[in-house]
């Protein structure tokens, strides 16, 4: 039996999704659950494409080679679903495609700082002890992106990136982020010179952008040391979401250059970047730090629209047309359903606006807006205006 709060038995509740033993790991979307998914999704490219970075999309199956070539295949293949007779694994990381879209582009220095994001669908073979609802899966979105740059733009685009994923986490509401530097680990690529390079110059970025961060011992990826933003919850539990990581293997292994001032052709440093880590991972957290009741921005449904009787369709029809062309995500319950048991159901659904609809407010062309306990009555533009600023996505 699970807790009231806990993150499954509320997308039962709230009809968001479900896990089946079929599909070990994997997520099952509910139109309602998908809808804030999407939310979600919408969020993070509008904040990658403020951030200066351009969206691609790569392949989900990729040959043994390319998995040699950056490491995965010989520190990460454990964690990978390989298909054996073609030498095929489904991607658990995007970096790989994105170094070969580099490596075709050949920039030149007046293209750098080049930076890709992509929301892309990874998999990775957890152990099934360690499977738990939203919070680890075996395939998620994993909101990754990659800055191509030279030395000199680099605490730059540390510095960039914090600053923007501070703002970012403060809009969803954590206001609290602890850092902490994650050093070489055991198992790793590279020689120690390039090692000691890499902490050094992350370090140093790090100290520029003002962070203050705690040491990990041997945390860092197989590739490269990495800060990791983790958000404290309302429950006391501490989630890491956010990383940047600075890497100067991969891009030797890739063999990537771009082509200097001075005509040489020259390695460009490699950044590995997320905000919110794993997309489902970040849901399932929200949805236990509110309890189920999202941020209107973020609700399946913003606002339902119910009518006083059956003689109040047409208006009600008309109501939740105009809300749609506002851009939010609205319902018409026309069940043959008491007012109140109607409007009950609408707040256990976690719907924050409800706008009942009945003969006087057809008449004055106004509607009755509750939110909450709080009721009232507005005029119809008036009120499609106002639920549409207080569902604004934050960012």
């Amino acid at each position: 039996m699970l807790a009231d709060n806990d993150h499954r038995e509320i997308g039962r509740r709230l009809d968001l999704f479900h896990f089946q033993e079929e599909a070990a790991g994997m997520v099952f979307w509910h139109p309602r659950g998908y809808r804030t998914l999407r939310a979600l999704e919408a969020l993070i490219r509008r904040h990658a494409e403020a951030d200066g970075f351009a969206e691609v999309r790569t392949p989900q199956l990729l040959r043994q080679p390319i998995w040699e070539t950056s490491g995965h295949w010989q520190h990460f293949k454990q964690n990978m679903f390989v298909l054996e007779d073609d030498a095929l694994a489904a991607k658990p990381v995007s970096c790989p495609g994105h170094l070969e879209i580099l490596r075709r582009r050949a920039p030149s220095y007046r293209d750098l700082p080049l930076r890709y994001s992509e929301l892309g669908l990874v998999h990775r073979n957890e152990p099934s002890g360690t499977l738990h609802g939203l919070f680890r899966l075996r395939q998620f979105t994993q909101d990754d992106g990659h800055v191509f740059c030279e030395e000199h733009q680099l605490e730059a685009e540390v510095a960039r990136f914090c600053a923007s994923l501070i703002r970012l986490y403060a809009a969803l509401g954590f206001e609290h982020v602890e850092v902490s530097f994650a050093s070489r680990p055991d198992e790793r690529a590279g020689s120690e010179q390039v090692w000691d390079r890499a902490e050094e110059l992350l370090q140093q970025a790090a100290r520029r952008a003002g962070l203050t961060a705690l040491h990990v011992p041997k945390g860092g990826a197989f590739y490269g040391p990495k800060l990791e933003f983790a958000l404290p919850d309302r429950l006391g539990r501490r989630w890491q979401c956010g990383t940047i990581q600075l890497d100067l293997v991969l891009p030797e292994r890739f063999d990537v250059q771009f082509v200097a001032a001075s005509g040489e052709r020259l390695r460009p440093l490699m950044l590995h970047r997320a905000t919110l880590g794993s997309l489902e991972r970040f849901l399932g957290i929200v949805l236990e730090q509110h309890d189920g009741r999202l941020p209107a921005w973020l609700a399946p449904e913003q606002v339902a629209v119910v009518p006083v009787e059956s003689a109040h369709h047409d208006y009600a029809r008309e109501v939740e047309s105009l809300l749609r062309r506002a851009g939010l995500r609205s319902a018409l319950d026309l069940r043959d359903e008491t007012l109140s048991r109607r409007i009950a159901l609408s707040h256990e659904q976690g719907i924050p606006y409800v706008l009942v609809v009945g003969g006087r407010e057809h008449a004055a062309r106004t509607v009755s807006v509750r939110e909450g306990d709080q009721q009232r009555v507005m005029p119809l533009t008036d009120a499609v205006l106002r639920v549409a600023e207080a569902c604004a996505p934050p960012l």
